[in-house]
């Protein structure tokens, strides 16, 4: 199953597309986005409006793990520095990478801002299966026992598929810490799972 553009590495997947003016186009095609960061950068609306709307479901997944409930605010929030600092990112190639940092970045402020306020039940556009629901509600019940940085680091190891170097440096926090965020972050999930 599929989790988003990023794969391990952070690299958009061949499978991707998105559809826009000229039909559908893949996201990995690194022409497109580096033409659509380039006219981004230049003020161009429409190539903004483009990159955005190409970076929005890569950032609410991110954001949905780690900042739960708050997960679309979080997303925007994301979305919204990344409108506001398209100019300070020097390789076009780099877009899903630093995107996935200020997304990472957003969710757990929101996140640690939320965090004693109580939790608000999802509603759901299409009732999922059963089996399902029940299978969602026990994945968030366990997540939402987990404090923002642990869903951080369990999301970006497990879910983006970084190294914890990466997952160091996109924190910048140290190896070491990362280590011992995702042992606690597995025993509590696993604790609150069984």
């Amino acid at each position: 199953m599929r989790r988003g553009p990023a794969r391990a590495g952070g690299r958009a997947g061949s499978g991707d597309a998105v559809t826009g003016n000229g039909g559908t186009r893949t996201l990995c095609d690194p022409d497109l986005l580096a033409r659509l960061v380039l006219g981004a950068q230049r003020g161009d609306a429409l190539a903004m409006d483009e990159l955005l709307t190409i970076l929005a479901p890569y950032v609410g997944r991110i954001c949905g793990p780690v900042a739960l409930q708050d997960g679309a605010d979080a997303a925007q929030e994301a979305l919204i520095a990344v409108f506001r600092s398209i100019r300070q990112l020097k390789e076009p190639a780099a877009l899903f990478g630093w995107a996935r940092a200020i997304a990472v970045r957003e969710a757990l402020k929101i996140a640690g801002q939320r965090r004693k306020q109580p939790t608000v039940p999802m509603e759901w556009e299409e009732p999922p299966a059963v089996a399902d629901l029940h299978l969602a509600s026990d994945i968030a019940d366990a997540l939402h026992r987990l404090a923002p940085e642990h869903r951080a680091v369990l999301m970006l190891r497990h879910v983006e598929g970084l190294s914890e170097q990466e997952v160091s440096a996109l924190l910048e926090i140290p190896v070491g810490t990362v280590r011992s965020r995702l042992f606690r972050a597995r025993r509590s999930f696993r604790s609150a799972w069984g």
